[in-house]
């Protein structure tokens, strides 16, 4: 199988590195697909690429939420034109976008922490109240890695976050409500199909709040329960993802919210917890869904 893999990142990067390494042991042949080097076209009435050729038997988008039109184009072409797509382009819209993520999650009865979308800084007041006061988390609806989130502990600092995002405001900007750190469990499940394929916890370092393994170095192996298990698996259903990285968090009381649901989830926190070959696992589950695709 000839595997593509869609990102702006290079091979150095570890879950390019380590999907391509695990295409390679299991007999197929990966590569990396540059958006921006390859584009979707239109000639003599056909679809077709231009710049460097496709040629692959499947893709896996992996650009991250901060994905454009431009690449779904591509993606979406790929699939229009039979290429398997795992995650497909309907599921990636959604899930690009921490907003619409989790409206469509509250939609379907999966419990996420309260959120404001705003597109002014004059909506700062009234959104702190609607989500239950300050402090509330301020993120941008597109992100990676627990960049640019923030805690604003009152109007001033809301405001100011507001204003900061300019431009950016024309996306929107997420206001949530704030779980503290005390009492709380952050949990990162990885999601394959219908089934979990391991999980970590981790804490955020002293002071901060966010838990990002690119933030704070540090994860650990758990077994989370059944029914939080089952909930991870029923919100990346409710996005139509196959592979997705769900962030939960159980608070003081035992309550789990989903936080964020990501379509290409980093993992290199949580091999090095577990010590599973999640890479490999990735590929394994995109070679069965070829197969079932495909026939072979």
């Amino acid at each position: 199988m000839n595997l593509g893999i869609v990102t702006v990142r290079g091979p150095d990067v570890h879950p390019n590195r380590r999907l391509l390494e695990a295409a390679e042991k299991r007999g197929h042949r990966g590569r990396l697909v540059h958006p921006y080097r390859t584009w979707p076209a239109v000639a003599g009435g056909r679809r077709v690429f231009c710049g460097e050729p496709l040629g692959l038997d499947l893709l896996l988008p992996r650009q991250g939420a901060e994905i454009g039109d431009s690449s779904l184009s591509l993606i979406e072409q790929a699939a229009q034109m039979g290429i398997p797509v795992i995650n497909g382009p309907a599921a990636i819209r959604l899930a690009a976008s921490k907003y619409r993520t989790a409206s469509t999650l509250a939609a379907a009865g999966i419990p996420v922490p309260d959120a404001v979308l705003i597109n002014t800084p004059d909506a700062a007041p009234a959104a702190a109240e609607a989500v239950g006061g300050f402090p509330v988390v301020v993120k941008p609806v597109s992100g990676r890695q627990g960049s640019g989130i923030f805690l604003a502990p009152d109007p001033g600092s809301l405001q100011h976050y507001a204003a900061a995002a300019g431009g950016g405001l024309q996306h929107g900007l997420l206001v949530q409500r704030f779980i503290p750190p005390a009492g709380r469990r952050d949990l990162r499940i990885l999601v394959l199909g219908q089934q979990t394929a391991g999980a970590s916890a981790m804490r955020p370092k002293d002071g901060d709040f966010r838990t990002n393994y690119h933030l704070t170095g540090s994860a650990e192996a758990v077994e989370p329960a059944a029914e939080i298990q089952r909930l991870a698996v029923s919100a990346a259903r409710t996005l139509g993802l196959q592979i997705a990285g769900v962030d939960l968090v159980i608070d003081q009381s035992g309550r789990p919210w989903v936080m964020e649901v990501n379509y290409a989830p980093g993992f290199q926190g949580l091999e090095a917890a577990t010590g599973l070959d999640i890479a490999g696992a990735i590929v394994e589950y995109a070679v069965r869904c070829w197969e079932g695709a495909t026939g072979s």
